[in-house]
């Protein structure tokens, strides 16, 4: 038997395969076996990032809605890389000074 992905909508394991396309008996999503191929995040220079690592922020980064900014430079320790809902944050992580925020990668730099 093939080793089929689970559903990226559902994560349902019972997708079967329909010629070119795959779907999902519970909740009849189609999607290719492209569309849920792991992706990379890469950095401000391209180097490639995994969870736990630790970056440094290479902007000044105004906070919306708050007070102040996140300077050039800030350190972020132990980052967790998600699949971003808005289609732009990808990096969840805790600043000092600031809390819990979603940064873009593309603003910060392996350390």
């Amino acid at each position: 038997m093939e080793n089929l992905p689970n559903c990226p909508q559902c994560g349902s394991e019972y997708v079967y395969d329909d010629g070119s396309m795959l779907i999902c008996p519970e909740c009849s999503h189609e999607f290719t076996a492209e569309d849920v191929a792991e992706r990379v995040y890469k950095d401000a220079n391209g180097n490639v990032l995994v969870t736990g690592d630790t970056v440094i922020v290479i902007q000044d980064l105004k906070i919306k809605g708050g007070s102040g900014a996140i300077k050039k430079g800030t350190k972020v320790k132990n980052i967790t890389l998600v699949e971003p809902e808005d289609g732009v944050h990808d990096i969840s992580c805790k600043i000092p000074g600031f809390g819990s925020m979603f940064l873009k990668t593309s603003v910060v730099k392996k350390a």
